[in-house]
């Protein structure tokens, strides 16, 4: 019998398609050749690595799942893989994509004017235009309807003051879609960079996210054309469907992660020699590896459904909180794991688990926390809203 590969125990390899096998091993090189060799430096300097942009939006990875203005119209378990093997090498790197496609690009799609989809589609697919999203703010955390920010119509414009935080690429966008409220209801607005009245400050000293850039966004008194309002919805419908877009991604994202920490490990423990054989021969840890490839194999396969059901058009939210919950807090153990399998190596960037594991900390806690994901699945099964 064929031995099993360690990170793909169910063959979930053999159930994809040729496009999607080309896609992801498209990706995985990308990674392994370009990614790799400079991340550790960017999350110990706390830099966004730009000059990756150029070469992940010739891969087609910026808004690849909509169809139309530069973008590859891929299916969903393509994107899904696209997010697995960014998030192999860091989370903030599938934070950058997932930012670009799911919570900018999309709504502009979504909801957007011929015009609008015509002015900035497609020089955000060539990476020309980077956008980042604006919804959360300090005070309201997992509750967006605890909105403060605000617009109001003035003459052919609309008067936008308020704050937003914790706002991944705020810094480097070109343009913020900010959800507002308005006489009429929530409305998505496109605010552009150097407008006046609009900021955007980095936020500094994070432990986590630190290859990505994290910001606050500041509107005083910014006047923004009606030109610039996604006139395509209304109401917190507009917001929380971009947040289930990305959810759907971020379900992927952690499986990479986890492979990633898993490979390193399988080495280490073979290599190492305590007490007169390699740590891979100790029944302990041989448990923990396998518990680990337990929920590796869990995950995917988890994930893999879940992409088919969004190609079918059948996928629903609470279906991906129960994936978003799993898969997160999967990656996050297995990352843990693995750093205390490292012993004192492990708390160095010269290995991998202790990035992951810091950033999977920001993972299982935006694009909702994992408490706010188990009560979406308790309100499914018992009819009862406990928020």
């Amino acid at each position: 019998m064929a031995q099993l590969d360690p990170t793909d125990l169910y063959d979930v390899r053999s159930l994809l398609s040729e496009e999607e096998l080309m896609i992801k091993d498209a990706v995985a090189r990308f990674v392994d050749e370009c990614a790799m060799p400079v991340i550790a430096e960017h999350f110990d300097d706390a830099t966004f690595p730009m000059e990756l942009v150029p070469e992940i939006a010739d891969l087609g990875l910026l808004g690849c799942s909509l169809d139309g203005y530069g973008c590859a119209g891929l299916n969903g378990v393509s994107y899904g893989l696209i997010c697995q093997e960014l998030e192999r090498c860091d989370s903030g790197l599938r934070s950058f994509v997932s930012v670009q496609s799911s919570l900018c690009m999309y709504p502009i799609h979504a909801f957007g004017t011929e015009e609008q989809k015509q002015r900035w589609l497609p020089g955000m697919a060539r990476g020309e235009i980077i956008g980042c999203f604006g919804l959360t703010e300090s005070h309201g955390g997992s509750d967006p309807a605890n909105m403060r920010t605000h617009a109001k119509r003035d003459g052919g414009d609309w008067v936008l003051n308020g704050s937003k935080m914790w706002i991944t690429n705020g810094s480097i966008a070109d343009i913020a879609i900010v959800w507002a409220r308005t006489e009429g209801g929530i409305m998505g607005f496109v605010v552009e960079k150097g407008m006046p009245g609009f900021e955007a400050p980095e936020i500094h000293s994070k432990m986590s996210l630190r290859a990505s850039v994290t910001s606050e966004l500041y509107f005083d008194d910014v006047r923004v054309p009606e030109e610039n309002r996604l006139p395509g919805v209304t109401g917190l419908k507009g917001p929380l469907s971009c947040l289930n877009q990305a959810r759907y991604g971020i379900s992927w994202g952690p499986i990479g992660a986890a492979i990633a920490c898993l490979e390193e490990v399988l080495d280490y423990t073979a290599d190492r020699v305590l007490f007169g054989r390699p740590l891979a021969a100790n029944q302990a840890i041989q448990v923990r590896l396998a518990d680990m490839a337990r929920r590796i194999t869990t995950a995917q396969l988890l994930s893999l459904q879940l992409g088919r059901m969004k190609d079918a058009g059948t996928m629903q939210p609470t279906q991906v909180s129960v994936a978003k919950w799993n898969n997160v807090r999967m990656g996050l153990d297995v990352a843990r794991e693995c750093r205390d399998m490292l012993g004192g190596s492990g708390i160095t960037t010269e290995y991998q688990a202790i990035r992951h594991m810091l950033n999977l900390e920001s993972v299982i806690t935006y694009e909702g926390t994992e408490t706010v994901h188990q009560l979406v699945v308790g309100r499914e099964l018992t009819g009862i809203n406990a928020f």
